[in-house]
């Protein structure tokens, strides 16, 4: 593997105390279908975490403005980045009060709601074991 792919993503400096995919409190997250190196002992079911953002008349007063110039509206993508880290954390509260150590496959879905910016992410909770002693830590729950 690439030393650059090892490496958690990229999170903009004033983003700095969101780092959902780094800390999930010993749970470890997966897009795939599995873990490699571990197996699934016992499936706990759908686990969701939902959440709804606004932001204040200013701040969207002000995206508008900026929306003319073009360009990242930044005020909007920290808001998102907000909204995902606050539904990974209760996919993850939800699996733990469950009694689970994993969420695979892992998704998320995203939109507006009449200005208003909702995330959800589910996933299914899941007990795993480390099966194969090779098997490198998952990114998150290393150091």
């Amino acid at each position: 593997m690439p030393p650059s792919s090892a490496q958690p993503a990229n999170i903009p400096p004033q983003l700095s105390e969101l780092h959902c995919f780094t800390e999930t409190d010993g749970v470890i997250t997966t897009t795939m279908f599995d873990i490699p190196g571990y197996k699934v002992t016992r499936v706990l079911g759908t686990v969701y975490g939902i959440t709804v953002r606004s932001r204040n008349w200013a701040a969207s007063l002000g995206m508008v403005l900026k929306s003319v110039a073009g360009g990242e509206l930044r005020w909007f993508t920290n808001m998102l980045y907000s909204a995902r880290n606050d539904a990974i954390g209760r996919v993850v509260n939800e699996t733990k009060t469950r009694g689970g150590n994993a969420i695979i496959c892992l998704r998320f879905e995203s939109g507006d709601m009449g200005g208003f910016a909702q995330c959800c992410a589910y996933g299914t909770a899941a007990i795993v074991e480390k099966v194969d002693p090779t098997t490198d830590v998952p990114l998150q729950l290393a150091g």
